[in-house]
């Protein structure tokens, strides 16, 4: 059990600002749709397919569109974003309501960037799935010290004071009560940053997908047509992305939500020959496998975008905590290193002499 204490605290000194601002984050994002204030952010959504293609058409135009988030339930706005980090927010009715240089301009972009990448691009987001495995080493190591100590129990909101002793005590017992929370946000975190983990962890198998041989070309234009495509082939489901090909032969390809769907962006594919609008493939969840529709419930679930209200406090609650626990027990570990660092020196100057009387209390 030594050991088991000595890695815990060690390990959380080094890492735990990181938990913290992942968490912290984290619960930031939870109400972007509350705080993102643009026109037309809360207008009623009405999805009208041609007025949809002609926005799509006109945007790529400029050249260098790289993505198109269509207007949802959350925020009825049209994110565009091109290949230089530029991008806007667009109205339903194809007015432009902000322009953006980079993503430092639109917060809800950067804190994302932040959350999930660390700013660092696959690097980030590889180095933020290790912070929760170290995460969830955390909560097992931390029930196994609590039991230790659990007869002391006395849950608070905030630290007795800020002496490392009573920080220490306020991370122990927060840390179980949270610990179910922590579980949660943390697992389905780090399986969506480790796809390839969550596959062979569950055996989905390979993804639903229905070659289309025969289908007519498109009349021009090609990304309108695409979009009124796949609206016929689902005409239940809401367009959510369109992503245009990041190199030359790469298709085009559409993403839509059907009611069973938890994803927001939902998971329903479909891909198209950019130059033709060919239809090339379709990938229909609903004939995927129980698996598949696990590993779909990670982000909705992580993201409380599934629960109403009720979700997203309990998965604030997860990430307050979580910046809590981080912040606190990185604070309480080096203060206590360097108040023991400095009565070590005190005792050393003492063993020499060389203290004065006055300087020896």
């Amino acid at each position: 059990m030594r050991l088991i204490s000595a890695l815990h605290r060690w390990t959380g000194g080094f890492i735990g600002l990181l938990l913290a601002l992942i968490g912290l984050t984290g619960t930031i994002l939870l109400w972007e749709g509350a705080w993102v204030s643009l026109p037309g952010a809360h207008d009623p959504l009405v999805e009208n397919v041609a007025a949809i293609g002609a926005i799509t058409e006109r945007a790529a135009e400029a050249g260098g569109l790289q993505r198109i988030t269509f207007a949802g339930h959350e925020t009825a706005l049209h994110l565009l974003v091109y290949a230089d980090g530029s991008g806007a927010y667009v109205r339903q009715d194809g007015t432009v309501v902000d322009r953006f240089a980079s993503q430092w301009e639109r917060p809800e972009l950067w804190i994302f960037d932040l959350h999930h990448r660390l700013l660092s691009g696959r690097t980030g987001e590889t180095v933020a799935g290790i912070a929760g495995i170290f995460g969830l080493g955390f909560v097992i190591t931390g029930v196994l010290l609590w039991l230790r100590s659990r007869s002391r129990f006395e849950p608070r909101v905030l630290p007795k004071t800020m002496k490392p002793g009573a920080i220490v005590k306020h991370h122990r017992d927060l840390g179980i009560v949270a610990a179910p929370l922590l579980v949660l946000s943390m697992t389905t975190g780090v399986l969506m940053d480790f796809p390839k983990a969550a596959d062979a962890l569950l055996s989905p198998g390979p993804a639903p997908s229905t070659l289309v041989t025969e289908a007519p070309e498109a009349e021009a234009p090609v990304l309108a047509s695409a979009l009124e495509q796949s609206k016929r082939l689902f005409p239940n489901a809401l367009l959510r992305r369109i992503s245009l090909p990041a190199k030359p032969g790469a298709p085009v390809t559409i993403r839509m939500k059907q009611a069973f769907e938890w994803t927001p962006n939902g998971r329903t594919q479909l891909s198209f020959d950019a130059r033709s609008g060919r239809l090339l493939s379709v990938s229909d969840p609903a004939t995927g496998s129980a698996a598949a529709s696990a590993i779909e419930k990670f982000y909705p679930v992580h993201t409380a975008k599934v629960g109403g209200v009720a979700m997203k406090l309990v998965m604030s609650l997860s990430g307050l905590s979580l910046a809590m626990l981080g912040s606190f027990a990185v604070y309480a570990f080096w203060f206590r290193k360097a108040k023991r660092w400095r009565r070590d020196q005190v005792k050393i100057e003492r063993s020499r002499g060389s203290l004065a009387p006055n300087q020896m209390t």
